[in-house]
């Protein structure tokens, strides 16, 4: 039987290399595809690329310029309410403004309500991370040390749920619409719930679980400027109601811009309204409670039509014809200096 001897190296001898083989595939010498920028490719990859881009810019300017909207700035015109609710010990005062108008044509198709708000900031670092997504997922409510500083707590200790500056900061105005039809008034039927993404619903926000929802929050306090607890935001549904209700979860995807607009209410087609809004008068009954005018805010509700693009948003539409435009210039410039250098070639050359 023969024994495996390991002997130890002679001195003198190089050690074993650790280079690669010496193969095409280890020593990166296998041919590989470059493209030949002629001038042919360039420019067709520039005019191409921009006619595209033209072509897609215009489809989304029409489109977005096709949304039926109709705006409306109740902030003056609810100025009695808005001045009572400067006052915080007013807090449980209710205060009630109408907004009439007309629409001349009838609006067809699914019919969106948001709310509007102008110079109110969302995007500020510390209001952005005051909220606990361990509490909104409903592992624990009483929670006690997270980013919600200084709504997290009252003075006595007991927590606030939800917790942080965007849920305490959260719309609470009340809209509702009707329609005043041959000397009749009829409410417009809003749906309230189906506003938020799935995920939002079963992934980001969940109830704490519980036999009863009211008691799943006991032992904690609504925030400071909410006029209910969680567990009653929607006393007609108990299903839109703690963190997976609907106007809440909006609410707490924050805006990056100082002006912008929620999804608040859709209309329900049905009876008078089975095919949209008609022409006719029109009132906004709002329950007004969310103030503005200490940071020179201004509100509005809004009620718009979608198309296959999205809303009244021509923002995209006009960036694709910017770089639409841009790609084609830049063709034609090349296009110049192309025949320049090559007018300036071919002279040389008869010299």
């Amino acid at each position: 039987m023969k024994s495996r001897t390991s002997f130890p190296p002679e001195e003198g001898a190089a050690p074993p290399s650790r280079c690669p083989d010496n193969s095409a595939f280890k020593q990166q010498r296998l041919p590989a595809w470059k493209p030949q920028l002629t001038i042919a490719s360039v420019l067709s990859s520039f005019f191409l690329t921009g006619a595209f881009c033209l072509a897609v810019g215009v489809c989304l300017v029409l489109s977005a310029n096709s949304v039926r909207e109709i705006q409306i700035d109740y902030s003056d015109k609810c100025s009695h309410c808005s001045k009572l609710r400067e006052n915080s010990s007013n807090w449980n005062k209710e205060c009630h403004c109408s907004v009439n108008f007309t629409l001349k044509e009838d609006i067809l198709g699914d019919i969106f309500m948001y709310y509007g708000l102008q110079n109110f900031y969302q995007n500020h670092r510390r209001y952005v991370m005051s909220r606990s997504d361990a509490q909104l997922l409903g592992r624990n409510v009483n929670i006690q040390r997270s980013y919600c500083a200084p709504f997290s707590t009252y003075g006595n200790g007991t927590p606030m749920a939800p917790c942080g500056a965007i849920a305490n900061s959260m719309f609470n105005d009340t809209i509702n619409l009707f329609y005043n039809h041959n000397s009749s008034v009829i409410q417009v039927p809003l749906l309230k719930t189906g506003n938020s993404w799935w995920t939002d619903k079963n992934v980001k926000f969940r109830n704490p679980e519980s036999y009863n929802l009211s008691s799943a929050f006991a032992g904690t306090a609504r925030p400071p400027y909410w006029q209910k607890p969680a567990y009653l935001l929607d006393e007609e549904d108990e299903r839109n109601n703690g963190y997976v209700n609907d106007d809440f979860i909006v609410w707490m995807r924050v805006s990056a811009f100082a002006t912008f607009r929620n999804l608040y209410r859709r209309v329900r087609r049905v009876r008078n309204f089975a095919e949209g809004l008609p022409a006719g008068n029109y009132t906004f009954r709002i329950s007004y409670n969310f103030p503005v005018t200490r940071f020179k805010g201004r509100k509005h509700v809004i009620l718009s039509t979608v198309v296959w693009s999205g809303g009244s948003n021509p923002f995209l539409g006009i960036a694709y014809l910017v770089s639409g435009t841009a790609a084609i210039l830049t063709g034609f410039v090349i296009t110049g200096i192309h025949l320049k250098l090559r007018k300036k070639k071919t002279y040389f050359q008869k010299q």
